[in-house]
């Protein structure tokens, strides 16, 4: 059996965290910093800690420190972010000034649950860009050059876009922590009140999966918004099916079991063929596609 080589050197992306981490003095701050969730933080620090089989911060009650060598890391790297990202803003698209408006859309889903952190971060690393973001569940405004960006869920994307797949989001049972204290976890699936998507939207998939688990009289309300679904399970109406980064997004609410497959949507960073030689359209494009790649709030095959 051929041994698995491990890569040469540390990964680029675990040392963004790093960086991101001793210059915000806090795990919380690089999460916010780098438009992810606390374990991402945490994950990617212990994988270059792993790479380079040393400690870089001390675990203390009052926070993270940085190690004499997690220091010298850092004093050593000092200013290297800001090279490599005055470097990709020279290559995006061959034209140093990204500014102007870019049309970005989606749905509330992705927009919530994914993509508010990382528009903050690609403004702050572009202050002359303006995003004009339409919020909704279809792929019109892209295909009709209403729009120049589209990050949506979907199980596959049309075949006139440039498009790349960066992972999928997972859809899992959960009720509110209040709920569960009322009904109890081990009330049987079908006895449990019960919060759906209103049949409006025609998320088949969905309704496939309600009409086979529960009956119609155990739904206590319909919504024509997942984020509204979300919001109802939070404040104790039932359980739902929710997608993973809207369950993230709410520290009340308790998954009750794993994933459901069936109900797994890939999720697609897109744009019009006419608009991808814009420098500011392809660095928006770039960026979503890289981070969205590496973000632990989707899963990846």
């Amino acid at each position: 059996m051929t041994a698995t080589k491990r890569p040469i050197g540390p990964d680029w992306g675990d040392v963004q965290f790093f960086l991101a981490v001793a210059e915000a003095g806090g795990i919380g701050q690089a999460a916010q910093r780098m438009g992810v969730n606390h374990s991402t933080v945490l994950r990617r620090i212990a994988q270059l800690e792993d790479q380079l089989g040393s400690r870089l911060f001390d675990r203390l009650p009052s926070g993270y420190a940085l190690t004499a060598g997690g220091n010298a890391l850092a004093e050593h790297l000092k200013g290297l972010t800001e090279q490599v990202e005055s470097a990709q803003r020279r290559l995006d698209g061959r034209d140093p000034a990204i500014e102007g408006p870019i049309r970005v859309t989606s749905s509330d889903i992705v927009v919530e649950g994914l993509l508010m952190p990382l528009l903050a971060r690609f403004l702050r690393r572009h202050p002359a860009v303006q995003i004009q973001l339409l919020m909704n569940y279809g792929f019109a405004e892209l295909t009709t050059q209403e729009a120049d960006v589209a990050v949506r869920g979907a199980n596959r994307a049309p075949a006139k876009l440039v498009a790349h797949r960066v992972g999928h989001i997972e859809t899992v049972l959960c009720a509110s922590k209040d709920y569960l204290a009322r009904s109890g976890k081990n009330t049987p699936l079908g006895e449990h009140r019960w919060v759906a998507v209103d049949e409006s939207l025609s998320f088949t998939m969905f309704e496939s999966w309600f009409k086979k688990h529960v009956r119609e009289d155990r739904v206590v309300a319909r919504i024509d918004s997942l984020v509204g679904v979300a919001d109802a399970v939070a404040s104790g109406l039932g359980v739902g099916m929710l997608p993973r980064p809207l369950v993230d997004a709410r520290p009340h609410l308790v998954q009750l079991g794993p994933p459901e497959p069936v109900l797994d949507k890939p999720v697609w960073v897109l744009m019009h063929p006419d608009v991808q030689r814009t420098a500011r359209v392809r660095a928006l494009f770039e960026f979503l596609k890289d981070s969205l790649t590496l973000d632990d709030r989707l899963a990846h095959p």
